[in-house]
């Protein structure tokens, strides 16, 4: 087959209003449009694109949209020979573009940017091999695999050498551990009951419903006022029972002390993690929260910018749960380097998967972690949440609180085109529409 050369790259603005039923609101989110920078990767090959994305929660979507079109000349001319012949150098390159480092270097948007087109890149991959991008990855030999990491920056926490060995030992066990995926899953967790914008009736409900549907793991947010923090906890510790795991997520509201002094009063009701409790960047912030509250687990990743500020928390002992993000992070190659040092360090990586798309990729990347790197399910879970999984060609597949092991070609984010066009910003019917009727919340 001819290899496949990249030509152009489409890319849109599509939001989805979800603010007007307070889906994934949270104590600094509060009126969250799930959004996408959507990537379309034109090929030389007809009927061959590869498709990737990188999730906001609407205003500053298109700051990531322009971030692409900033980067696509790093993409555009390039075979995908010459980028597997050489991926840690290509994802490099995204990453190292002697002007655009000035206004990076690998964070914020132009970090986002970068992972919508390396995920498009990888996606595109696997269509050409019509493989699902986990299989593609995990049939790689350990040397292939590693070579798609940039080691720059992690080498006194994590070599070449040493990922190499950690591959070649979980190899014989790879078959054993894919066979097990196809008959069970990947164990996953619930979000979706747990916003913070809805009413103490909507949240009984939801419970009661997950409880029914198999979901023994349930995260609420935190963050807003102390007594509505104990009144909800009450309230799905009473719903969920003694048995089931409850985690709490508060989006970085707390300073340090603060985020101690509300764990202690929070802790009455047994909870596994606190994530994100103060600010991605502050790695002591994190380590000091998770000496003073142990044995509640500290959480957190899925706002870290970087895998630098990966390997310090771990380093620092500051993260019991190391929580990646396929956008967050700049796509594959660098998911693959935090997967590798969370192995290194012992830490269980349970992916966070709050948004459009995401959880589509996290289904990959929970494979690839459990079959070829992290090999263990112990303490891991990975987060679902319920919203929008219709518009993309192949959704993510839960059942009985499982993540089912992806079978289609590609990275699993392809959106459908009647969703492209009926929610792209500003211009699409919804938001068309939105514009000419006064908006109305649901509280």
């Amino acid at each position: 087959m001819k290899d496949p050369r990249i030509l152009a790259v489409e890319t849109l603005d599509v939001r989805f209003p979800t603010s007007d039923a307070l889906d994934g609101s949270d104590a600094v989110h509060r009126d969250p449009d799930y959004s996408a920078a959507y990537v379309i990767l034109r090929t030389d090959q007809p009927g061959l694109a590869g498709h990737g994305l990188t999730f906001t929660i609407g205003r500053g979507n298109e700051l990531c949209v322009a971030a692409v079109h900033a980067l696509e000349h790093l993409v555009v001319g390039r075979s995908l020979g010459e980028i597997r012949r050489a991926p840690a150098e290509f994802w490099r390159s995204l990453v190292d573009d002697t002007q655009l480092r000035w206004v990076g270097p690998e964070k914020g948007v132009l970090h986002l940017a970068t992972a919508a087109l390396v995920n498009a890149v990888w996606d595109l991959e696997a269509r050409r091999a019509k493989k699902p991008l986990w299989k593609l990855l995990v049939d790689l030999s350990p040397e292939e695999l590693v070579d798609l990491v940039d080691f720059r920056y992690l080498a006194e926490a994590l070599t070449r050498e040493e990922a190499l060995a950690i591959l070649s030992a979980n190899a014989p066990g790879k078959a054993a551990r894919e066979r097990e995926m196809r008959e069970r899953g990947f164990p996953a967790y619930t979000t979706s009951a747990g916003w913070l914008g809805y009413s103490d009736e909507k949240v009984r409900g939801l419970c009661r419903s997950a409880l029914r549907e198999g979901w023994r793991h349930f995260k609420m947010k935190v963050g807003a006022s102390a007594a509505d923090d104990l009144r909800r906890a009450a309230l799905l510790r009473s719903e969920i029972g003694p048995d089931c795991k409850l985690m709490m997520d508060a989006n970085q509201r707390w300073d340090v002390p603060e985020a101690i002094a509300r764990m202690k009063e929070l802790a009455r009701f047994d909870p596994w993690w606190i994530e994100e409790p103060t600010s991605p960047d502050d790695v002591l912030g994190h380590a000091a929260i998770a000496r003073a509250i142990a044995p509640i687990g500290v959480a957190t990743g899925e706002m870290c910018q970087n895998r630098v500020i990966f390997k310090q928390l771990l380093q620092a002992g500051a993260i019991r749960f190391c929580q990646i993000d396929a956008c967050r992070l700049g796509g594959i190659n660098e998911v693959l380097a935090v997967l590798l040092l969370a192995r290194k360090f012992g830490v269980p990586v349970c992916p966070h998967a709050g948004g459009v798309g995401l959880c589509e990729y996290v289904n990959h990347l929970v494979m690839v972690d459990y079959i070829a790197i992290g090999a263990s399910l112990e303490n891991r879970v990975a987060e679902y949440v319920s919203h929008l999984h219709d518009h993309f060609e192949t959704p993510a597949v839960v059942r009985d609180a499982h993540y089912q092991l992806p079978t289609a070609p590609g990275y699993g984010v392809e959106l459908k085109p009647a969703s492209l066009a009926e929610y792209r910003f500003p211009d699409g019917p919804v938001w068309r529409a939105r514009r000419a009727a006064p908006r109305r919340v649901a509280r």
